[in-house]
């Protein structure tokens, strides 16, 4: 399972100051978590992440699960516009459990999608119920921190409003005009689809059609894949490497 830190906010002001800086409405935090990002002022992804009422507070703090590789730069993100809000970053003392199947007492749904099971967190050590979370991401075009979801990814290209990480009605966040100008003034040209894979390609290979780049192979599972493809030109079969590579979402 990819590492994984969770963080406790806490102080007066920490839901108004979470909500001037991600993509999703921190109020959704009463019902249980809520996924969502923190971009650059230029609308690039900077982390994904979770929020979760925190049960040891009676909901009055917030708990963030980042995954670990992304957590200094977004605690220093987030340190960084705190200024002289009420606001209290550290570590929860908390690891992470997940799985599928029923939602066991005190977890709480993924809300990405219903076959992403539920997480949970505790102090107890940090796992999973061994499922194979790579063919439910292919399944369903989940992107995954530091594989399809790089400094470079536009949420929207990712897949977020599918993924029920973005609100359009919050209100302002850092990097909100550029992503609301992908929804409502431009037509999506590239982005993260399914894929047919038969053949063989590492993930980070390029796809070609008709002698041009097309896109990149992503995560696979049971000859599907995620891939980045610019749209115009992802037709017909395509290469990647040794293999051949098709379109179907």
């Amino acid at each position: 399972m990819t590492a994984r830190r969770i963080l406790r906010l806490t102080g007066t002001d920490t839901k108004s100051f979470l909500q001037g800086l991600v993509t999703n409405d921190v109020d959704k935090v009463a019902d249980g978590l809520v996924y969502a990002a923190m971009l650059t002022p230029q609308g690039k992804y900077i982390a994904d992440f979770f929020l979760a009422p925190d049960p040891e507070t009676d909901g009055q703090a917030v708990l963030l699960d980042v995954a670990e590789s992304l957590a200094d730069a977004l605690e220093g993100r987030l340190g960084m516009y705190r200024l002289r809000a009420d606001v209290t970053i550290a570590p929860a003392g908390l690891n992470l459990q997940r799985g599928t199947g029923p939602v066991p007492d005190g977890a709480w749904t993924d809300p990405r999608h219903n076959d992403m099971g539920w997480r949970a967190y505790s102090d107890a050590p940090a796992g999973d119920d061994g499922s194979d979370w790579d063919a439910i991401r292919v399944a369903h075009c989940i992107p995954q921190t530091g594989i399809e979801l790089t400094s470079d990814t536009f949420i929207l290209e990712a897949g977020f409003e599918a993924l029920h990480g973005v609100d359009f009605r919050k209100g302002c966040y850092v990097g909100q005009e550029v992503t609301a100008r992908m929804k409502h003034k431009t037509e999506l040209r590239k982005g993260l689809r399914v894929v047919e894979v038969a053949g063989t390609a590492a993930p980070g290979t390029p796809i070609i059609a008709n002698s041009k780049t097309v896109g990149t192979l992503f995560t696979q599972s049971g000859g599907r894949a995620i891939a980045y493809l610019r749209f115009d030109r992802a037709t017909g079969t395509m290469r990647a490497g040794e293999a051949d590579v098709t379109l179907l979402t």
